[in-house]
């Protein structure tokens, strides 16, 4: 295996250079003009200069592109903040697919740490469902080719898939962390989101209204700052908002109101940055009989109202960081004990998908706190806890074979048999599942060995 690897990468440096100018075109002078105008992204690039080189018609090209599909297709559900350490294989191309929701008014941050010896280039590529049709999603950003980072205002509050996949051929470990932020700075000098005591939807003259933003208390005469650079369009003064200053958010098509002041600093056409002062806080108009506030609301252009908290809501949360062994990470493992279960997502209050029996074979592709992400022969994967697996190193049995096996590449009939194993051989279980166990022969050679044979 390793040498066809090598050869194989041999070929693939060989090509790349050779048609390293012309990768985007597909080596084809006349698709040029068509590759000008198309602009690529470095994953749809790479996966370019893999047809150009017909890699894409290797064994190991083809799981490569299967792999990013499958990342697509059958993501990991998470919560943020979110933080999995885990470990690409050189000679098995995978791809790491995770889906989760942020709010409007958010934004999410991606960051993806790698490490090894010949470390990786990592394709980072986030999308959007299309609730018209969620089986083909929508790209929206991707990081660059120089960073392993990236941050997208997430513009609608559907389903959002972040995937992660290394170049061809190279292995390494890598830790990806995903947090959501707000987009707006927080409109009350010192203060956060901690500040906000009446919120979105409340409400308000006995029920004939609803709260159409939050309030934020401070003492009199804080300042009150701009959450966005823009354009000052009114200061005026109002029955309900008393003192207000209203601030144009063109980038996001939206206005920023802020009411109660106890005295306005700007003046209409005024333009300022984040962080400058509108006003000082206090408890004008209908808020004379409350404490000083500062009641903000965003008004989105041609839709009205919606709620501001999301837009200023900074968790403070962090991920917990991996927890488990990492010697672990990219091997093969069993299930220690009877009562494991295979879970959705790594909590022990998440769904669980299925029970997992004794000794059941498992690889594990990556790890959140004190989980591990696992593949089950079959292809299905999810969460299993680190206390409820063990290594290989120890057989849980010796059995002698009372007819000729073969000695398979994977738990599959239609695997490739690496060797046959004789009659009367011994060979030492390391792991069963139903129809097939993982065995390690008298050579040293592990493979997989139907039971039918076997017994």
């Amino acid at each position: 295996m390793q040498s066809n690897i090598f050869s194989i990468r041999l070929r693939f440096l060989f090509l790349i250079a050779f048609c390293g100018l012309l990768v985007f075109t597909g080596c084809s002078p006349q698709n040029s003009l068509r590759g000008v105008f198309k602009k690529q992204t470095p994953y749809e690039k790479y996966q370019a200069s893999l047809k150009a080189a017909k890699l894409d018609e290797t064994g190991l090209g083809k799981q490569w592109v299967a792999a990013g599909e499958r990342a697509l297709q059958q993501p990991v559900p998470i919560t943020l903040p979110f933080k999995e350490t885990g470990y690409f294989p050189a000679d098995k191309p995978l791809a790491a697919g995770y889906r989760f929701t942020v709010k409007q008014g958010q934004k999410v941050a991606v960051k993806v740490q790698t490490q090894g010896r010949e470390v990786p280039q990592v394709f980072i590529d986030l999308f959007e469902t299309d609730v018209a049709n969620p089986a083909q999603p929508k790209q929206v950003a991707n990081a660059d080719t120089t960073a392993q980072d990236l941050e997208y205002e997430i513009e609608e509050e559907v389903p959002h898939l972040l995937r992660v996949q290394p170049e061809l051929l190279r292995s390494g470990q890598y830790t990806v962390t995903i947090e959501s932020a707000p987009v707006l700075a927080f409109p009350v000098q010192g203060k956060d989101s901690r500040a906000v005591q009446s919120f979105w939807g409340q409400d308000r003259d006995a029920g004939a209204r609803k709260h159409e933003g939050i309030d934020i208390f401070a003492a009199r005469n804080t300042p009150v700052v701009a959450s966005v650079e823009g354009m000052v369009t009114r200061v005026n003064t109002t029955p309900i908002g008393g003192k207000v200053v209203w601030l144009s958010d063109l980038k996001r098509q939206q206005s920023l109101y802020y009411a109660h002041l106890d005295s306005q600093l700007v003046q209409p056409g005024q333009r300022v940055s984040i962080g400058d002062t509108l006003g000082l806080l206090g408890n004008t108009g209908n808020a004379k009989s409350t404490a000083p506030h500062l009641h903000f609301g965003i008004y989105r252009f041609g839709q009205g109202a919606v709620d501001p908290y999301p837009y200023v809501f900074k968790d403070r949360t962090k991920p917990a960081g991996f927890q488990a062994d990492e010697k672990k990470l990219g091997n093969w493992v069993r299930v220690a004990k009877p009562n494991a279960s295979l879970r959705e997502t790594a909590s022990s209050g998440a769904t669980p998908l299925q029970k997992l029996a004794q000794y059941t074979p498992l690889q594990v592709l990556a790890g959140s706190a004190s989980w591990y992400r696992v593949l089950l022969p079959d292809g299905r994967q999810g969460y299993v806890a680190a206390s409820m697996v063990e290594t290989l190193e120890k057989p849980i049995q010796d059995f002698r074979l009372r007819r000729e096996a073969p000695l398979l590449e994977a738990s599959s009939v239609d695997a490739a048999a690496q060797k046959s194993i004789s009659a009367d051989s011994t060979v030492r279980v390391l792991a069963k599942q139903d129809e097939f166990w993982l065995v390690k022969d008298a050579e040293g050679t592990t493979g997989w060995i139907p039971v039918e044979v076997a017994r």
